[in-house]
Formats: structure tokens, C-alpha cells, sequence
């Protein structure tokens, strides 16, 4: 089995936890709006917490302070302008808005993390086989929960079910390109990886800050927003944790 081989195996095998939404859908429609408005806190700490703990810190050491907070900035510029002009685009005409931009926003934003991902395994397969799975198990542990949330969103947001998971798996594959770009070019000039993670910070910092705590404060039922608060920190602790044991570096 070769490297390249094993890097698309262990990024489709991550894919497919973006399905994992499925399980939601027999689940009833109280205990369903309740598991997904925690998922939505959830996703919006995992999106700041991996913007903080694991992107910034990455480009950082790639092209320095500066240079990383200004392509966070136009990251977030971008899709602050996206947002403006989806809304327009649907929700002009006055009422409430079937779905919501952000969604849009979040599927973006998760198919170039999952690309990074990507790009992640393909260079650790490239080094090292057993440093290609030691990546692949660090970054399916963090997925899962990050899966679940923003298949949370899209349903928040106004999708089908059917439709939410499909857009999920959608961005979730990018993590095969990534690997195999990864493979064929990207592992040669790792100096370019920095300005995408920069980039994709910027989106995950709009979209957590923006978007999804301002759906967060609407809720009006302390007890419910209390457990929200508590999966929006435990998502931070969980995803500062990831990042502290992958302090090794593999790319």
C-alpha cells in the first residue's frame, strides 16, 4: 500500500464522519432542537478555539504576527461582504429568511479546513507512515465533534436534513484534494499553507462571532443558555487540548 494510497484512505475515512448526522434524524423534534442548538455553541467555540489555539499560532510561525492578522483580516473582510451580499441577494424582499447566509459562510469556511486537513495527512504520509496515522487519528478526534456542529448550523440555518448532511459531506471531501495536492506539490512549498490558514481563521472568527453567538443570545431560557455556554467552553477546552498535544507539528 503506498503512502499516497493511505494519505486518500485516512482523508476519505474522515470524510465520512460528516454523515454522522444521520443519527439525528430519528431522534424527536424537542430532544432534536435541543441537541442542535447546543451543537450550534458547540461549533461556534471549536471555530474560535481552532482559530486561536491551532491556525493563527500555525501561520504565525510561518510568515510572522503582521503578515498573519492582515490576511485574517481580509479573510474575515471577505466573507463580511459575502454575508452582506447573500443577504441581500435572498433575504432583501423583507420577512424572515428561509436559510440563512451563514450557512454558506460554514460550508465554505469547513471545506478549506478540511483542505488544510488534507494537506496535514498528505505531508505526514509523505514523511512518515507512522506519523501519517499518529495525524490522521489527532485531526478524526477533533472532526467528529466539529462534523456534528456544523451539520447543527446548516439545519439552524434552514436546510433539510438530507440537504444538511450533503453539503457536509460536500466540504468534507475537500480533504482529499488537499492530501493529494499535498502529495504531488503543496508538500514542496509549505510556505504558501500560512496564508490559507490565515485566511480560513478569518472566516472562522466571522462566522462563530458574528453569526452564531448573536443565535446563541436569542435564546431567552436561562437554563438552555446556560447549557449552551457550557458546550461553547467545553468545546474550547476540548479543542486547546487537541492543539497542545499537537504541538510536535506535523506538516
Amino acid at each position: 500500500m503506498t503512502p499516497l494510497f493511505q494519505a486518500v484512505a485516512a482523508t476519505v475515512s474522515i470524510s465520512l464522519l460528516s454523515l454522522a448526522g444521520i443519527a439525528f434524524v430519528a431522534v424527536g423534534r424537542k430532544a432534536r432542537s435541543t441537541v442542535l442548538f447546543v451543537m450550534v455553541a458547540f461549533a461556534a467555540g471549536a471555530m474560535m478555539a481552532a482559530s486561536f489555539f491551532h491556525l493563527l499560532p500555525e501561520a504565525t510561525e510561518g510568515m510572522g504576527s503582521f503578515r498573519t492578522g492582515m490576511v485574517a483580516l481580509v479573510g474575515f473582510s471577505c466573507f463580511f461582504i459575502l454575508e452582506r451580499f447573500l443577504h441581500w441577494r435572498h433575504c432583501h424582499k423583507g420577512g424572515d429568511c428561509e436559510v440563512h447566509p451563514y450557512t454558506t459562510l460554514s460550508v465554505v469556511g469547513d471545506a478549506l479546513h478540511n483542505f488544510l486537513d488534507g494537506v496535514v495527512i498528505g505531508s505526514a504520509f509523505l514523511a512518515d507512515t507512522t506519523l501519517g496515522i499518529s495525524a490522521t487519528v489527532v485531526i478524526a478526534a477533533h472532526e467528529l465533534p466539529q462534523e456534528l456542529g456544523d451539520y447543527a448550523i446548516l439545519v439552524h440555518g434552514g436546510h433539510s436534513h438530507r440537504k444538511a448532511l450533503g453539503l457536509n459531506f460536500a466540504s468534507a471531501i475537500t480533504s482529499v484534494a488537499g492530501a493529494v495536492l499535498a502529495w504531488f506539490g503543496l508538500a514542496g512549498h509549505h510556505d504558501q499553507i500560512p496564508y490559507v490558514m490565515a485566511f480560513a481563521a478569518g472566516n472562522f472568527i466571522y462566522v462563530s462571532s458574528s453569526d452564531l453567538v448573536p443565535e446563541l443570545h436569542k435564546e431567552q431560557d436561562l437554563r438552555r443558555a446556560a447549557l449552551a455556554f457550557a458546550f461553547f467552553v467545553a468545546a474550547v477546552v476540548l479543542m486547546g487540548l487537541f492543539a497542545g498535544s499537537g504541538d510536535g507539528h506535523v506538516h
